[in-house]
């Protein structure tokens, strides 16, 4: 029988972190390793320390590689080091608490890689006051018969109505077949609150493109059409951070890109491969966000009127609470 190859010890500043089965292919289709994955989240540190800090951090780990199970986790994974740091959620659906991950430094991250991680999930709320989102999330999530290009002139139209309103968005791709665009916003509203502001937002998309859908009910819409989704607003929903490598065969990041790069930038070719010299090179995209902050008063405005005249489709659905276990 082959030998076990040995665990290696990475320094990530003043911790040590030790990794044990370097070897394992996690990817199949590249055949990057769990130590490739250690070695992409070192690379790009800053970033996705600056995504995930303060945050509770749901993990999708898979313990054997892509080739076996996913595990969607909320708690904190046994046997974790002293220094790594956490955040008590209570779900009064079930009446019970996790303790999620909450991400302070690089280390825990590698840490949590460690543990089989490949996707980090955060709330859009921090440690001071889980319940007061402070960061509000656009997710253009197209269609099964939607094509990209479609998604990008939906982007455009996104980037109008922000500027419009004042709001600096920050885009990124979702490491899937989608777009993300982040807007940090003052931390003065429940998620109720934002959900709706989010909803405003993507029904006067809506109005402004054909492109667009905001009918909830998958069976309701057109596979054609990018499905603006402002429930990822409500509480306990997440969506990969920036920076965070995607569960798919060929190790897609959910990348920052600047808004002049929405008609080239081809989510295929961002991946932990090419993501780290891009980081090299451009830095953390979305570094500046904490210095944007906005305040959403303005589609809460919006959502009084498109109360006022009710559309006819929409649901009321806020979709909050996934299972805390």
């Amino acid at each position: 029988m082959p030998s076990k190859p040995p665990a290696v010890e990475i320094e990530v500043d003043d911790k040590v972190v030790r990794v044990s089965n370097p070897d394992r292919v996690y990817f199949p289709e590249t055949g990057a390793t769990k130590l490739d994955l250690v070695d992409y989240y070192l690379a790009v540190g800053p970033g996705i320390v600056n995504a995930l800090r303060e945050r509770p951090c749901m993990l999708h780990r898979f313990p054997k590689g892509l080739a076996g199970p996913k595990v969607h986790q909320k708690r904190l994974p046994a046997g974790a080091p002293p220094w790594v740091e956490t955040v008590r959620l209570h779900f009064p659906r079930w009446d019970r608490t996790a303790d999620e991950l909450c991400v302070t430094e690089l280390a825990q991250v590698i840490w949590a890689v460690q543990m089989s991680t490949v996707e980090f999930h955060p709330w859009n709320s921090r440690r001071a006051d889980t319940e007061k989102p402070d960061e509000w999330r656009i997710d253009l999530d197209p269609g099964p018969e939607c094509d990209y290009a479609t998604v990008r002139r939906v982007a455009h139209v996104v980037h109008e109505v922000l500027d419009e309103l004042g709001a600096e968005g920050f885009p990124k791709t979702s490491g899937s077949k989608g777009l993300h665009v982040y807007v940090r916003i003052r931390p003065d509203h429940g998620f109720k609150d934002v959900r709706r502001a989010a909803h405003a937002f993507a029904r006067e998309v809506e109005r402004r493109t054909d492109d667009v859908t905001t009918t909830w009910w998958t069976k309701d819409r057109d596979p054609s059409q990018v499905f603006v989704d402002y429930n990822q607003n409500a509480r306990d929903h997440t969506i990969a951070a920036a920076y965070s490598v995607r569960g798919l065969p060929d190790a897609r990041v959910s990348t920052p890109i600047r808004w002049d790069e929405v008609d080239d930038a081809d989510p295929r070719d961002l991946t932990i491969a090419t993501v780290p010299q891009r980081f090299a090179e451009l830095g953390d995209l979305h570094e500046r966000i904490d210095e944007t902050v906005w305040d959403i008063s303005p589609l809460l405005e919006w959502a009084d009127r498109d109360d006022a005249e009710p559309e006819g489709d929409v649901e009321d659905t806020d979709g909050s609470e996934e299972g805390a276990g």
